[in-house]
């Protein structure tokens, strides 16, 4: 494995073999794989906030006697610029053709994370950010979450589910679509839905009309199910959705029909307030509740399914740990 870029460019069974090491790290089972990040440095570039990605990064490295160095985009490092042929006269002093391999110099591994402009579509679906950053380092680069993807939290989505359901074949997952305050991207949702057709889930995604996912992405979902024989559905009826999911997911994003338009995004949003996920959205005692946090309480869910027991954001938050340390060990051994 060069990189981790993106869940497209890896078979399900190379993903597996990943939470399977994530496992294993866990519990004290794999000294030789963390052997690999003693002495080695990573370093990560920042372009929007983070708590679990930047701490569980951290952790992973000090834990196992290597280093991390953190940079924020326009705080303590300087704006970076990625299009080619732009005159750079503007507020970015910097371009990622002179970052990328400068970085490379001080560091063992790159980790990138960038963020949806949510203006335009197209420009979103291409990732140029983290591609610019991918052509340009000479080190292995991780996608700490992209406009596109955010295949770090899917690993961790991944390893929890099995960790709650034992073998993940055949199980139901539904991810259902949940109002929020103002409009965020599609990354955690596209990489929650391919980990769990990967995994050999019957995939069921519920939205209302207008916030559909990128349909490259949906694409991949059908392909990984119809190759490992289960069942895609997309649906704008979430009750139904949720009436058999062994795993409820739940997930805000904003609707391309809005980019641009912060005033009727949030007017969308206020419309189907109803959404907000419920205790009477898990349909049975062994379903279990998943959000990559942040979550907003009584608003994308509410509090008395936050606290059911069912609810185990805080295992998927710690699983970043592991997985993103078999990730590393992966890229460094």
């Amino acid at each position: 494995m060069r990189e981790w870029l993106s869940m497209f460019e890896e078979r399900p069974s190379a993903m597996h073999q990943l939470i399977t090491l994530a496992r294993q790290i866990k519990a004290g089972q794999a000294r030789d794989a963390t052997a690999a990040l003693r002495g080695k440095i990573l370093g990560m570039v920042f372009f929007n906030p983070s708590l679990r990605t930047r701490v569980s990064f951290e952790s992973a490295m000090a834990r196992f006697g290597g280093h991390a160095i953190c940079l924020n985009v326009g705080g303590d490092a300087w704006g970076l610029e990625h299009r080619d042929g732009v005159v750079m006269n503007a507020d970015k002093a910097e371009h990622v053709r002179e970052a990328a391999p400068v970085l490379s110099r001080y560091c063992d591994v790159l980790g990138v994370r960038t963020f949806a402009q949510l203006r335009d579509a197209g420009e979103d679906s291409r990732d140029a950010l983290i591609r610019a950053f991918a052509a340009h380092a000479t080190v292995p680069v991780i996608n700490l979450e992209s406009a596109m993807e955010h295949p770090c939290q899917a690993l961790a989505d991944w390893m929890t589910m099995e960790e709650k359901l034992g073998d993940t074949a055949g199980r139901h997952f539904t991810l259902t679509w949940a109002p929020q305050a103002k409009a965020v991207p599609m990354a955690v949702p596209h990489s929650a839905a391919l980990a769990a057709a990967a995994a050999g889930m019957h995939v069921t995604i519920a939205h209302p009309p207008i916030y559909e996912l990128n349909a490259g992405v949906m694409d991949r979902i059908q392909t990984l199910c119809d190759l490992l024989g289960t069942r895609f559905t997309i649906t704008s009826e979430q009750s139904a959705a949720c009436s058999n999911a062994d795993v409820l997911y739940v997930k805000s994003w904003g609707s391309t029909a809005f980019y641009g338009d912060a005033a009727a995004q949030q007017a969308s949003f206020a419309e189907h307030a109803d959404w907000m996920v419920q205790p009477r959205h898990l349909h049975s005692r062994r379903t279990i509740l998943m959000h990559c946090l942040p979550v907003r309480r009584n608003v994308v869910i509410s509090d008395e399914a936050l606290d059911d027991p069912r609810c185990v954001v805080v295992d998927q938050a710690e699983n970043r740990l592991w997985t993103q340390a078999a990730v590393l060990a992966k890229l460094l051994s």
